[in-house]
C-alpha cells in the first residue's frame, strides 16, 4: 500500500490524531458507542502502518 516511509508515517500519524479526535467527540450513547469503536478501528489502522516502519 504505502511502501515509502517519508509517505507512511505521516499517514500514520494522521490517523492516529483523527482516531483519537474521533474517540473523543463520542457522545455518551449507543450512537457514541459506535463512534468510540470507528474511532479505534482507525487509531489500529495508524498504529499498524506506523509498525511497518
Amino acid at each position: 500500500m504505502l511502501s515509502k516511509s517519508h509517505i507512511r508515517r505521516p499517514v500514520a500519524i494522521a490517523l492516529m490524531v483523527l482516531g483519537a479526535a474521533v474517540m473523543y467527540s463520542a457522545p455518551s450513547s449507543w450512537k457514541g458507542a459506535l463512534i468510540l469503536a470507528l474511532g479505534v478501528a482507525i487509531e489500529l489502522v495508524g498504529i499498524a502502518i506506523k509498525r511497518k516502519d
